[in-house]
């Protein structure tokens, strides 16, 4: 009976959460942000503090979740990312790792999609951050370049989309182009999540049988230039490249499983 009864206070209190976190969105894009703009007219001041509400916000949220019981959390190497102008690169298991890294990242940029653009409960922090939008194409890249040398911590998941739950890992090309492009060493951030949850495909009241249990890990930064110079080439490089992050994070989404 305890058991049923925690899965259905999980089945709410996730409810709850996701809930809040859209009024929360939802207010900052009604309150918070106007009022940033009429008091703060410098626009890269702006931006930066508004980046800095979103990340309290995030923080706030993961916190709801942990206190209320839908999960916990462990991070390692957390230290590491507190240096400017990295670019972040990790594995996306769930849906809540983006909330998860800008949660531990206080100036960070992401790419998003578009549709979160035009989503009204995420469309006021995607604005005021200025965070870069994966439908602008060929300029993407320079934009992506341009905010890492800039100082911020930009934020990718190189596959796109959430990991499937079945089937091999599959990586796009774009952030290997941006590190090889820049050149940007990469700063890896492997993450795990036991029993698995919130995955693509998969609603948010199928929750697992007990709560989920996080471990993010801030791995050392993968130095880029040498790739380069090995490679003879940007495309080539960029080629590589992704196939070692391909190996990289699937080998450590399997010691993680096994551990």
């Amino acid at each position: 009976m305890s058991e049923r009864l925690n899965y259905y206070w999980r089945v709410f209190a996730t409810g709850f959460c996701f809930a809040i976190f859209g009024l929360g969105g939802l207010a900052l894009r009604i309150l918070f942000f106007p009022l940033l703009s009429l008091l703060v007219r410098d626009k890269p001041r702006r931006t930066r503090l508004a980046r800095l509400a979103v990340h309290y916000a995030f923080r706030f949220f993961i916190e709801l979740m942990r206190v209320v019981g839908v999960l916990a959390y462990r991070i390692e190497g957390m230290e590491k990312l507190a240096r400017p102008g990295l670019l972040i690169l990790a594995n996306h298991p769930t849906l809540i790792d983006v909330v998860f890294l800008i949660s531990l990242v206080p100036n960070a940029d992401c790419v998003v999609k578009a549709s979160l653009a035009n989503n009204p409960f995420t469309r006021g922090p995607v604005e005021a951050t200025g965070y870069l939008c994966n439908d602008s194409g060929p300029e993407l890249v320079k934009a992506c370049i341009a905010s890492v040398k800039a100082g911020n911590n930009l934020i990718i998941f190189p596959e796109g989309t959430r990991t499937p739950v079945t089937g091999p890992m599959k990586l796009q090309r774009g952030a290997a182009n941006i590190a090889v492009r820049g050149p940007c060493d990469i700063t890896p951030v492997t993450i795990r999540c036991q029993p698995l949850s919130l995955t693509k495909g998969l609603p948010w009241w199928r929750v697992p049988p007990s709560k989920m249990n996080f471990t993010i890990v801030v791995q050392d930064d993968l130095q880029v230039s040498s790739m380069v110079d090995e490679a003879h080439g940007e495309a080539l490089a960029a080629r590589h490249l992704t196939e070692r992050l391909h190996d990289y994070f699937s080998t450590e989404s399997q010691r993680h499983a096994g551990a």
